[in-house]
């Protein structure tokens, strides 16, 4: 095996992009390409990972000297790449049953973003240094832009144009600056386990440094800048779960967790001062989304401030700076995914079936759609930490952490964030099952089409055997500091 592998693996879904592009008039085909682009795509991350002993990097180019488009493996980004791909297949038969059945518009032009999106993804999580990370979260804003404004509307144009306007902004005026002056510093963009800034840096500018990181990486949405994240909920559902559980928002914390370790190091983060001020940054981020979430009637802005919640639990773990806390982000990237696209899922199922887009007309729908709102609820007891759900492993390992390291407080705040999780995601599936349908509405079996239910089954049931099965990704996870050991 070869580095060329790992090219193949971005390449596989920018293919597919045109292959549904080229089939654009036969809606069956274009869907099966798209189908059969992201299973191909799955299967190469699941070889590249099975042969990760034998396959290194790859240079693709050099235009300036020490500053390469590069590739190579690690074991976060392989972990980041596999959860995306597999995602991808799922949200793909969910979205030939959504489309379809919301008679969207322009259904090529979603496949095709969608592809390239992935394509992007896979980009960041296989990048070997911070330029061609940055490149391709670049690249993954402005494909994913046109499915915030899909639908055209004066809504949907005012969402692009925020969403655009907050991630580019963020990006350009301090993510990218950061990156310039590691370059000045360190001599290099390389990701080294244990950091390449230690002993190139005064305490003053690493710290300078760790904050244009935490706030310019605008993709984890810490507060303030994360109003780009509710702003796009006018994309389609699809688009939504691609946003806020596979690609945008879980490049933006995989990026944190990326930095936290490869370019600062445990050693030389936890010696800043400004740690403390980030870390309560996070805290913060975490119960206000939370206390906005309960306000949200709508159903998807509800979700859309639950993910600016839940990845800031996420970036706290990174600014906790320790093996363990690493390991717990990682995992509650994942769980966080596997629980987040379900719940929208069942939010683009509604509004397929019922055109219902509030929680407070909501009442008596688990007699109508019993499966989608099971789905919800596993996703939801997912979300707060309930066994025997995957959600309960990394919100218990950032406990531990936060235990750990001497953060008391932060358990508190932990604490506080799932009792309102409850507040604001169980009062939905309660209202379905236990409230009484309002009078002339149906109650009889009334579901989603069968690709969307069959997606939402396949995420609840992940759900579930990330509670059973969480090491399938803590192995990867440890392995980002047995091979910095040589273990």
């Amino acid at each position: 095996m070869t580095g060329l592998v790992l090219l193949l693996a971005v390449a596989v879904p920018l293919v597919t992009a045109a292959g549904v592009l080229a089939t654009s008039s036969w809606p069956n085909v274009r869907e099966a390409v798209s189908l059969a682009g992201g299973t191909i795509l799955f299967i190469t991350l699941a070889v590249i990972a099975g042969n990760s002993g034998t396959i290194g990097e790859l240079v693709v180019a050099e235009p300036v000297a020490g500053l390469a488009l590069k590739f190579a493996l690690e074991p976060l980004g392989i972990a980041f790449a596999l959860m995306a791909s597999g995602l991808w297949v799922v949200t793909t038969i969910y979205s030939i049953g959504y489309m379809r059945g919301h008679h969207e518009s322009h259904q090529t032009r979603f496949f095709v973003f969608f592809a390239i999106a992935i394509a992007s993804a896979i980009g960041v999580a296989l990048a070997g240094n911070l330029f061609t990370l940055f490149l391709f979260y670049e690249a993954l804003t402005l494909s994913t832009f046109p499915l915030v404004s899909h639908a055209g509307t004066a809504l949907a144009r005012r969402a692009g144009r925020t969403y655009l306007g907050i991630l580019m902004g963020t990006s350009i005026g301090m993510f990218l600056v950061a990156i310039i002056v590691t370059w000045q510093a360190a001599g290099t963009l390389d990701f080294v386990p244990g950091g390449i800034l230690e002993g190139r840096v005064t305490d003053l500018t690493a710290g300078i440094l760790l904050a244009l990181y935490v706030f310019g990486v605008g993709k984890a949405a810490l507060m303030p800048f994360h109003r780009w994240l509710p702003a796009a909920m006018a994309a389609p559902t699809p688009a939504s779960a691609l946003l806020h559980a596979v690609a945008v928002v879980k490049a933006g914390v995989f990026t944190i967790l990326k930095i936290s370790w490869f370019v600062f190091g445990f050693d030389l983060l936890q010696g800043l001062h400004v740690l403390d001020i980030l870390q309560w940054a996070a805290a913060f981020t975490i119960i206000a989304a939370s206390v906005v979430a309960m306000t949200r009637d709508n159903l998807k802005a509800r979700l859309a401030y639950s993910t600016v919640s839940q990845l800031a639990y996420i970036v706290l773990a990174a600014l906790l700076a320790g093996e363990a806390a690493f390991v717990a982000g990682g995992l509650h990237m994942v769980t966080h995914a596997f629980a987040k696209i379900t719940l929208f899922f069942c939010a683009g199922a509604i509004l397929v079936v019922t055109h219902k887009t509030r929680v407070s007309e909501l009442d008596g729908l688990g007699r109508s759609m019993p499966l989608t709102m099971t789905a919800f609820t596993i996703a939801s007891l997912s979300i707060i930490g309930l066994p025997p759900l995957g959600g309960l492993w990394s919100k218990w390992l950032l406990l531990e952490s936060s235990l750990a390291t001497g953060h008391v407080l932060f358990i508190a705040v932990l604490a506080i964030s799932t009792l309102l999780n409850i507040g604001y995601l169980l009062t939905i599936p309660f209202r379905a099952f236990l409230r009484a349908a309002p009078g002339g509405e149906p109650t009889t079996w009334h579901e989603a089409p069968v690709t969307c239910l069959a997606a939402m089954v396949v995420t609840s049931l992940g759900c579930l055997a990330l509670f059973f099965l969480p090491d399938t990704v803590t192995m990867w996870l440890d392995r980002v500091f047995i091979m910095a050991e040589g273990r």
